[in-house]
């Protein structure tokens, strides 16, 4: 196999590959033994007719097409590793030469990686977050938690807001009931507005064991189209008044949701654990805007190729976690109204700031000659081990030594982006002006 590589505008290339004809032929030859069992000529057994009569009835070339096939990505992957440059994209393969007893040319279409020229990268100033836990934070943390450990008790009174009734009910239009417009035992939660139009609120102030005429008019953009629009009568039968009860905020309840004795260690617990989680995601921002201004102040040239493999492969990745959730991506689609084609398109502002944000932290670990050690790789496979639980010598094995190098490059990566947080200046935010001053 032969390569040549011809520099493009935009960081894009294309690569003409030559197979050598005895490769071709031996490829034309598989691709005979492979089919020759679907092929019936009158005269000849099935699977017995020759490759020369067959070519002589329907064309020498009738067998290039597979055989193209199969030599085409092996001698597109040799390529690549011959290839000096980083290839980025997925290629665009055109054929350019295929016939019997010459070379088998083909071209690839790819992009390289883009050349960066970092600018500022130390000492970028970014705006410090406050991490402080304020009180109201640990009291609406705690109320989550009665929340979540409220119980519905049946009561003996009116329908108030926030309570949920037990109902019957059906619905009419024009005196006819409608399809989809009976329930039985529903439980409906008053103010969550579940219900068309001013259905919950007429319930309000009516009493277990009452019949309600309930009268609503559907949207205008109602998803059955023969309703929209119109008036209807809803006639409900209240069979069940329950309200919300809260457990109360004491030692006992701390005891009963925590490992902690007393609602002063609780609270106390709860302060720990927000400050934490505050103090993460400010890492996170800090790091995302540390890497923003360093995106701003370099200088790349990103072509569109490598944009597009990098969006179909989160929507790759999104279709595959998708799949562990027991939805598939046609699924996914109908639900939210979208294409696969315009979720493509939707996420290309994503699929750039990830691709500058790599970029630009390899040029970082370039510059500040930051590598990933083998004692770094180890822990990442002790990682990744219990993750899968599996053997770690498992895991290296599986990997092999491609998977190795990705590893040690994100590692690389991930310290780069280490580097440039904890070499970023804080400067306190801008206090916002006051409405009158505005």
């Amino acid at each position: 196999m032969s390569l040549q590589v011809e520099k493009l505008e935009k960081n894009m290339a294309k690569l003409t590959i030559e197979v050598p004809a005895e490769e071709l032929e031996a490829a034309i030859e598989k691709a005979y033994q492979k089919n020759k069992g679907k092929i019936q000529i009158p005269g000849f057994r099935k699977g017995k007719v020759p490759r020369k009569m067959i070519e002589q009835l329907y064309g020498k070339e009738f067998f290039y097409e597979d055989a193209a096939n199969a030599l085409i990505p092996e001698a597109y992957e040799k390529a690549v590793e011959e290839c000096e440059d980083t290839i980025v994209s997925s290629p665009k393969v055109d054929v350019t030469q295929i016939e019997g007893g010459k070379p088998f040319i083909f071209t690839a279409e790819v992009a390289l990686k883009p050349e960066v020229t970092l600018g500022k990268y130390k000492g970028v100033e970014v705006e410090k977050i406050d991490i402080t836990v304020s009180d109201e934070e640990v009291d609406a943390d705690l109320n989550q938690q009665r929340e979540n450990n409220s119980r519905m008790v049946t009561v003996e009174r009116a329908v108030a807001d926030g309570d949920v009734a037990v109902i019957d009910f059906e619905g009419f239009v024009d005196d006819v009931a409608f399809d989809g417009g009976k329930g039985e035992n529903y439980s409906l939660a008053i103010g969550s507005h579940s219900f068309i139009d001013n259905f919950e609120e007429q319930l309000i102030g009516k009493n277990a064991g009452e019949d309600v005429e309930v009268n609503v008019t559907f949207p205008e953009e109602y998803q059955a189209k023969e309703l929209a629009g119109k008036p209807a009568v809803f006639k409900v039968s209240i069979k069940e008044v329950k309200e919300k009860q809260l457990p109360e905020l004491d030692d006992e309840f701390a005891s009963e949701v925590s490992d902690f004795e007393t609602l002063a260690e609780y609270k106390e617990d709860i302060r720990k654990k927000l400050s934490e989680k505050k103090e993460q995601d400010a890492k996170n921002a800090k790091e995302d805007a540390v890497i923003e201004a360093i995106i701003a102040e370099a200088q790349m040239e990103i072509p569109d190729a490598m944009i597009e493999t990098q969006q179909r492969q989160m929507v790759d990745d999104f279709a595959q976690r998708l799949q562990m959730q027991g939805m598939n991506l046609d699924m996914y689609c109908q639900y939210t109204g979208q294409t696969p084609a315009s979720m493509v398109e939707s996420i290309k502002p994503q699929a750039l700031k990830r691709i500058q944000s790599r970029l630009v932290l390899e040029a970082v670990a370039a510059a500040e000659k930051i590598e990933a050690s083998e004692e770094d790789f180890d822990k990442e496979i002790e990682k990744m081990a219990a993750s899968y639980q599996m053997e770690a010598d498992k895991v290296r094995e599986i990997m092999g030594e491609a998977g190795k190098k990705q590893i040690m490059e994100d590692l690389a990566v991930s310290k780069a982006a280490d580097f440039v947080r904890e070499n970023a200046k804080e400067k306190k935010a801008k206090a916002k002006k006051a409405k009158s001053e505005e």
